[in-house]
């Protein structure tokens, strides 16, 4: 907690950016990461709000179609008495901040209330928007001035605050924010005051994030448009020529897995690397781990093993999870990464190679392919007979490694290093999307992933999972998934998260 009379307090008008996490600034990224208060709109991506630091205060002070959750001098007040509490408070707004974002009359406020305030511009909408749609604002050939409308601050017919003539004259682009619902006057209007039918019109809902869609037409047609596909809001309406090049610059909505909504139930520690792949790749993830990791039932095997680390030709690590809670062992006893000096390493897949790399440990042994059965075939080629080799590994796996390796001479001994766990997990939505059908994939990268996913599913979930595509990491993966009774439609050839991506890749991209 801040101190006050030390820290005085300050806030940090934050554009967000219009959707894509990614489009924060550095800078906007660099406040969250020290903010004590997070106010935040309801267009600003629940990603970005993991960059907060634990213990930060988040509060919700959205508009949701019209409706507000705060009132504006609710969350001016709000904003001063943080600050003046010594905090660090962070206003994070969609977009930018002063492009209809109302952060001129916050900054107003705060002036006048002698609250130190900094301002950090975001990518507004009209910007990164239509970048995602492909229609550059300005173009040579077609449009060399852009203007940008609200289309909300409308009361009624005989309260206009548009001069329409004026816009309706204009030759170049026209970027009308918030007018979903208005879209029928804004094109009455633009027509009335001698805009031509014909003039190309584009509307964009939830642009720059995975569930991105764009409607074409022209004035003259885009309210039938609207009316029959149920354009609701965010939605931005872009006017002019510039709308014709769309199909020359799609890229966004062309990407391999956009619009494919994706489960990814690694651990939430462990999925970062693979949300941000199908992001890149246009999808969007869905993330529900059904995996947690504790302490092993009992660690006195691993303990023993520690403490005897002498008589162990080789460790074998088959997973990051192995190498990150031996690791935890180690210095539990006051020991680190030097014990294992004089100690083959073995590793099964390029995750747990880098892992002990990482820890400036050589690996010796890594198979071709990435299971166990591959790591046998591999230390088959020695000879094992009175080699002795330590396991660290989760406390309940398949038996068929030591059991290969002791049929090949050599001492195994498993030593339960971790214990995987159902977490806490709120399935409701889950439920509820696997029911109405709109999650494309459910990805499962180990056995444990699948068992733990049917369970906190429940009932009815396999047949749910009939109408959705199921994408395991490997064979092992695979065959747990057909046991408990479900269609396996894409198995990864390489069994890796890059594997797992690049054949979501080649499924969707088959005719």
């Amino acid at each position: 907690m801040a101190d006050p009379a030390s820290h005085p307090g300050t806030v940090a008008l934050v554009g967000a950016g219009p959707g894509d996490p990614g489009l924060i600034t550095v800078r906007g990224r660099d406040w969250l990461t020290r903010a004590d208060v997070v106010v935040y709109d309801h267009l600003v991506n629940p990603r970005l709000l993991k960059l907060a630091p634990g213990g930060c205060e988040f509060i919700y002070a959205g508009k949701k179609e019209g409706v507000a959750t705060l009132p504006q001098d609710a969350i001016n007040a709000l904003l001063i008495d943080k600050a003046r509490e010594g905090k660090t408070v962070v206003r994070l707004k969609g977009g930018d901040p002063f492009i209809f974002g109302r952060g001129g009359e916050e900054a107003t406020e705060l002036k006048s209330a002698g609250v130190p305030f900094i301002v950090v511009p975001g990518v507004t909408s009209p910007i990164g928007v239509s970048a995602y749609a492909g229609i550059p604002l300005t173009h040579r050939d077609f449009s060399s001035t852009v203007s940008i409308i609200t289309g909300s601050n409308e009361k009624g017919n005989e309260d206009l605050h548009l001069d329409w003539e004026k816009i309706a004259s204009r030759s170049g682009t026209l970027v009308f924010l918030m007018g979903a619902r208005k879209l029928r006057r804004i094109a009455e209007k633009l027509m009335e005051h001698g805009k031509a039918p014909n003039t190309p019109i584009a509307v964009i809902q939830w642009g720059t994030t995975p569930v991105q869609k764009t409607w074409q037409g022209t004035l003259e047609s885009i309210v039938g448009i609207a009316e029959r596909e149920t354009i609701l809001p965010p939605a931005l309406t872009i006017i002019g020529e510039v709308v014709s090049l769309k199909p020359h610059m799609d890229w966004f909505e062309g990407l391999p897995l956009f619009g494919k909504t994706v489960v990814v139930t690694r651990p939430e520690h462990q999925a970062e690397g693979f949300i941000e792949q199908l992001l890149e790749r246009g999808a969007e993830p869905f993330l529900f781990p059904v995996i947690d990791m504790v302490e092993p039932d009992d660690a006195g095997p691993l303990d023993n093993a520690i403490k005897n680390l002498a008589v162990y030709d080789g460790v074998i690590f088959t997973s990051v999870n192995g190498v990150t809670w031996f690791m935890k062992r180690l210095a539990a006893h006051n020991l680190d990464i030097r014990e294992l000096k004089d100690k083959r390493i073995y590793c099964i897949g390029p995750r747990t190679e880098q892992a002990v790399r990482d820890l400036g440990v050589r690996v010796d042994t890594v198979p071709e392919e990435y299971v166990a059965e591959s790591l046998v075939e591999s230390l088959g080629r020695e000879n094992l007979k009175g080699k002795c080799f330590l396991l660290p590994r989760a406390q309940v796996a398949r038996e068929m490694l030591p059991e290969k390796l002791a049929e090949l001479g050599a001492r195994v001994d498993v030593a339960p290093a971790y214990k995987t766990v159902l977490p806490e997990a709120d399935t409701a939505e889950l439920r509820r999307r696997l029911d109405a059908g709109t999650l494309d994939v459910v990805t499962f990268t180990s056995s444990s992933t699948v068992k733990h996913f049917m369970e906190l599913a429940g009932d009815g979930a396999k047949e749910a999972l009939s109408r959705t595509t199921v994408a395991c990491i490997g064979p092992v993966t695979a065959k747990t998934a057909q046991n408990l009774g479900l269609k396996v439609a894409v198995m990864a050839e390489e069994y890796t998260v890059d594997g797992l991506i690049r054949a979501l890749e080649a499924h969707f991209a088959k005719p």
